[in-house]
């Protein structure tokens, strides 16, 4: 007896259309990023630039494109291309999309353009998180993690090195243009009659550009070492031709071109409170800014705040007294024998002594022990289990909007969760 299967006709029509709502189950993520867009996120500052504009071809929906672009990141997907292919090839994405399929260019133009509105996601999710009960700022823990720029270190140039290769480069097309006349003739017979023969090669207009890049860097460089109270640039300062704002930085046993992303997580539910972004490679001078913008994100304070020994300052830790914060900040890599001598070898008096002091009390059961297991874990869904290790725009402003994106995501995954598992 032959064996009965079940019907497949791709040429079979459909009598009645499928709805979006199909395509995927009903606790899909897709339909929960979806309908919070629409329902819970206030989008005026994207969507009425286009109300002002001039009537022409209608453009994809604002509120869509967010959605999508959310969307999007949550499934690791960050290329405006990549994003494309998945509206025309997965139905999760055309749910979200309600089978709309803008192609790359507007999904890159719709990024671009609302940037800075795109930002303000961060606190308006956070926000969601808290009145669902996952930040409860009991304790914060505060890090930093780099992220590759887009520009590569092999772009870089250090300051003491751009005069020498100014000079060289001038000097090889002073010498290409001491020999045109000598050569007008056979360049003439070369390139035929149309073309005068003098017209500079290729090879010379790309060193010409690459000579004003660097004179732009070195008056960059210059002007930065003015600011900062310097007769002239240290000979390693360095500043990068592809995204000048990016920074060489030590990101575990190798040196990259990147940016230094910041992120301050909730205990509770590994939401993110704070975010912020530098091109300094020092984690110092992000905390006081972190700790404020705590304040005003949430509308409280953390009670305590935990960070590594990058954080760790006379000046810090009075910013965390200043805001009635129980702080809990390393101060150094000791050993035990150290540790056990501490109160005998300390400077009286200081607040580095006295958290040294307060960590070695505590042990294995100080409160610090809380930042291993917040922002690491963090920071390893990011960039491990969503793939983001390096920024596709470039330039400090765009770069922090991105970031903002990807924290704004990470907070939407975890409501997401939490509505899972009531």
């Amino acid at each position: 007896m032959a064996k009965t299967y079940r019907e497949w006709n791709v040429e079979q029509s459909w009598l009645l259309p499928p709805s979006v709502m199909e395509f995927v189950p009903a606790d899909h993520l897709a339909h929960f990023v979806r309908d919070t867009v629409r329902e819970h996120l206030d989008l005026s500052a994207i969507v009425e630039p286009y109300e002002a504009e001039e009537r022409g071809y209608p453009p994809y929906h604002p509120v869509m494109m967010t959605a999508l672009l959310l969307y999007a990141y949550s499934q690791g997907i960050y290329s405006s291309r990549r994003i494309a292919k998945a509206c025309e090839e997965r139905v999760d994405f055309m749910a979200v999309t309600g089978l709309n399929r803008p192609d790359f260019r507007t999904v890159s133009d719709f990024r671009k353009r609302h940037l800075e509105a795109l930002k303000g996601l961060f606190v308006q999710v956070l926000k969601l998180c808290q009145r669902a009960g996952l930040v409860k700022l009991g304790h914060v823990a505060l890090d930093g993690t780099k992220v590759k720029a887009n520009a590569s270190k092999h772009k870089a140039m250090s300051y003491g090195r751009m005069p020498e290769t100014e000079k060289r480069l001038k000097a090889e097309v002073g010498q290409w243009f001491s020999q045109a006349e000598v050569v007008d003739q056979e360049e003439d017979r070369r390139h035929g009659a149309s073309r005068r023969g003098d017209e500079l090669p290729e090879w010379v207009a790309d060193k010409q550009r690459r000579i004003a890049k660097i004179a732009e860097a070195k008056a960059a460089l210059e002007a930065e070492a003015q600011a900062a109270g310097q007769e002239a640039p240290q000979a390693k300062a360095q500043r990068n031709f592809t995204d000048p704002d990016s920074r060489i930085m030590m990101s575990g046993k190798e040196f990259v071109q990147a940016y230094n992303a910041q992120a301050a997580v909730d205990a509770e539910a590994q939401v993110i409170v704070a975010q912020s972004l530098s091109n300094c490679a020092s984690d110092a001078q992000q905390l006081e800014p972190i700790v404020k913008q705590i304040k005003a994100n949430t509308g409280r304070q953390a009670e305590e705040l935990s960070a590594d020994a990058g954080y760790c300052s006379e000046g810090n830790l009075a910013v965390l007294a200043r805001h009635h914060i129980n702080g809990y900040i390393a101060t150094g890599r000791q050993s035990h024998s150290e540790a056990a001598a501490v109160g005998k070898r300390r400077r009286n008096g200081t607040r580095v002594a006295a958290m040294r002091t307060k960590l070695a009390r505590g042990g294995r059961r100080s409160r610090y022990r809380l930042r291993k297991t917040l922002p690491e874990p963090v920071f390893g869904q990011i960039k491990q289990a969503r793939g983001f290790r390096q920024f596709l725009l470039r330039g400090s402003a765009k770069v922090q909007g991105e970031w903002s994106l990807i924290c704004t995501v990470h907070n939407l995954l975890k409501l997401a969760q939490a509505g899972r598992a009531r």
